[in-house]
């Protein structure tokens, strides 16, 4: 435990510089959407912010372009425990974010085993770095509504047994459950967000929210003719990750460390999601959507929809975005896109 007791008098050493009396916090995922939201609200809020990236030889950081002058990048990797440790000495934490992971669920299907790696042990490694560096940092977990998977009541709170039905799921389960393990037997504050659904102009192209948004914006400037949809039927609680990050910030600025379910406690099908981003383009989504059973899930999540009660009462926290206005929202900046990006009108 000597690395956690240098951190801390390393820590005490701060109100004798102006520039190190805010807090900081690490993020991994930082490039992700979640990552990039979160840390413009940290920034904001006056933090002194460390991004983990991956060494890669190709680097996207269009997400926290506007940001970069005001973050700390480092590299770091869930797969590399040495990293991580190295990471949160440099960094010197009080909040630790770790939203990264293999996230895409189809993905999950294909590559099961790093999705494993990634998504589920990979939070005991940022836990055990933690743990070692130091323990009174507060660790934030960010779980999924896809651990209810086949659900086995509706709406799903905080106490509703989990039942995935993809591998990130199951590997989510995991990383939920061995937070929970480290804050009990070791006296972390380590919380995890159950977060459902939450969208933006910022999500990738893969994703059905942002894959609904960026083809009715090709259809609308002609770029396309048509857009191949999977089930129309599935079911979703869809909210803005603009305001979902606000929650993880929120959890853990608590007494006392719990888990929350943060959604906006509606649900909407495929098909109404298609039928709203069509009609705020003036188009007719039946003229355009095939169903194309290759777009299918092995094992399908039916009906997702969060009880956010507690969030709601305790937190504070409440969505400012609604539905049809997060549709309208990626639709219109996914026209913008491909109008600066064809030089059209």
């Amino acid at each position: 435990m000597q690395a956690g007791k240098k951190n801390k008098e390393c820590q005490e050493d701060r109100p004798g510089n102006p520039d190190l009396m805010s807090k900081r916090a690490l993020i991994t995922g930082i490039t992700g959407q979640d990552g990039s939201y979160l840390a413009e609200l940290l920034v904001e809020k006056g933090y002194k912010v460390y991004g983990m990236v991956r060494r890669a030889s190709t680097e996207n950081f269009e997400r926290i372009e506007h940001l970069r002058d005001k973050l700390e990048l480092r590299q770091g990797d869930l797969l590399d425990q040495l990293s991580l440790i190295k990471l949160m000495e440099e960094a010197q934490p009080d909040e630790v974010y770790n939203l990264a992971a293999q996230s895409f669920v189809p993905t999950s299907w294909t590559k099961p085993l790093l999705t494993g790696d990634f998504t589920g042990l990979g939070v005991t490694r940022m836990l055990e770095a933690l743990r070692v560096v130091n323990p009174e940092i507060k660790f934030y977990q960010a779980s999924s509504s896809e651990m209810f998977g086949k659900v086995l009541e509706v709406p799903q709170s905080e106490q509703t047994p989990f039942y995935p039905r993809s591998p990130y799921g199951v590997a989510k389960v995991y990383g939920h459950f061995i937070t929970v393990n480290y804050r009990e037997s070791y006296d972390l504050f380590a919380v995890s967000g159950i977060l459902f659904n939450h969208e933006s102009p910022r999500r990738g192209r893969e994703f059905v929210t942002r894959k609904v948004s960026y083809g009715v914006a090709q259809i609308k400037l002609g770029l396309a003719k048509e857009l191949r949809m999977g089930n129309l039927d599935a079911k979703r609680d869809w909210g803005f990750a603009g305001d979902y990050v606000d929650a993880m910030w929120r959890m853990l600025q608590q007494k006392e460390p719990q888990d929350y379910v943060v959604a906006s406690g509606e649900t909407h099908t495929v098909e109404e999601l298609v039928r709203v981003a069509f009609d705020h383009a003036g188009l007719n989504w039946k003229d355009y959507v095939k169903v194309d059973p290759a777009f299918f899930r092995p094992a399908e999540v039916d009906l997702l929809i969060g009880d956010p009660t507690r969030a709601r009462n305790e937190l504070g926290w409440k969505p400012a975005v609604d539905f049809p206005g997060l549709v309208r929202m990626m639709v219109d900046a996914d026209i913008a896109r491909l109008k600066y990006e064809h030089r059209l009108p």
